[in-house]
């Protein structure tokens, strides 16, 4: 559910004041807006904002800022609304307030599911504390240009709602990593998706290939050429094909898959490149290998 008030988007350097009630969501809400390319502070004093948008000036590379910020106190509300009404007077600036709320049976059933104390009540009733952040924060929640309720959203639903409102007409920034390495050298402790490719023959024993990695054509050729790989190719590359989608739903911004061999220079090399061209046709994809080199810094070392 949305209350919206003025335009949401903007050509101007973009202030987003993310507020609201306690377990409503913000932690969801800030890592949406770093996905979606803003630069994120969480629990900045108000009366830091000034000297914090006179940096960003300075610097000129930062466009798009979100700022989480907990109200909890009257004079809190008089400072910040104060501080961004001067803010905005500079037409290089334009300031939106974001406000998370939900129903009280719902944040007293975050509480009670996270085990957490709420701020306002950590030696009294849960429902008290909801009540006085109530209070507190009615002034600000009416100053705001947009309102969430949270209520009967899932944090993929309130990322998708972030998204949809504030990059309308693009789609999340889901992207992939396909990533060539060497099983001697250790798992890729960040992958999301793991493959090991050593039961295809290893050009390392053969001669005139040894020296050379999967990115040249004489060793992808030895390696797609041998019995079996090219449909183990088709077979994986559909699979990853018919899972991803999946991932996206789910609100993943990122899948790393990790393609291993031995040491991570011929096997997995090539069937990386493979996939990863594959993968570029329907997704932003990054290809990288991260052992190539390794094989010859220990050759040159001995």
């Amino acid at each position: 559910m949305f209350e919206i008030g003025g335009s949401i988007m903007s050509e101007q350097f973009e202030l987003v004041i993310l507020t609201g009630m306690s377990g409503a969501g913000k932690t969801v809400a800030m890592q949406s807006f770093e996905d979606l390319g803003y630069f994120c502070i969480d629990n900045m004093p108000p009366t830091l904002i000034p000297k914090f948008y006179e940096l960003l000036q300075d610097t000129g590379k930062i466009q798009k800022v979100a700022l989480g910020i907990d109200l909890r106190s009257r004079s809190f509300y008089d400072q910040i609304i104060q501080i961004l009404n001067n803010v905005e007077d500079q037409q290089a600036v334009n300031v939106k307030i974001v406000f998370l709320d939900a129903s009280d049976e719902e944040l007293v059933s975050r509480y009670k599911e996270t085990r957490r104390a709420h701020p306002l009540a950590r030696a009294g009733r849960l429902l008290d504390g909801i009540a006085k952040e109530r209070e507190l924060l009615a002034e600000i929640k009416n100053q705001a240009q947009l309102v969430i309720d949270t209520t009967k959203l899932s944090p993929r639903q309130l990322r998708e709602e972030i998204f949809h409102t504030f990059e309308s007409g693009k789609e999340t920034p889901f992207h992939i990593e396909v990533m060539s390495f060497g099983f001697k050298y250790g798992l890729p402790i960040d992958a999301d998706i793991v493959m090991d490719v050593r039961f295809l023959p290893n050009p390392y024993y053969v001669p005139e290939l040894k020296d050379k990695t999967g990115l040249d054509q004489p060793v992808e050729d030895y390696v797609m050429k041998s019995s079996g790989a090219q449909n183990f190719y088709e077979q994986f590359a559909s699979l990853l094909e018919s899972i991803l989608p999946g991932y996206v739903n789910e609100g993943k911004s990122s899948v790393v898959i990790a393609i291993g061999c031995t040491g991570g220079q011929h096997r997995s090399v090539a069937l990386t490149n493979l996939i990863g061209q594959r993968l570029k046709k329907q997704y932003p994809v990054r290809i990288s290998h991260r052992d190539i080199k390794k094989q010859k810094e220990t050759v040159n070392r001995s």
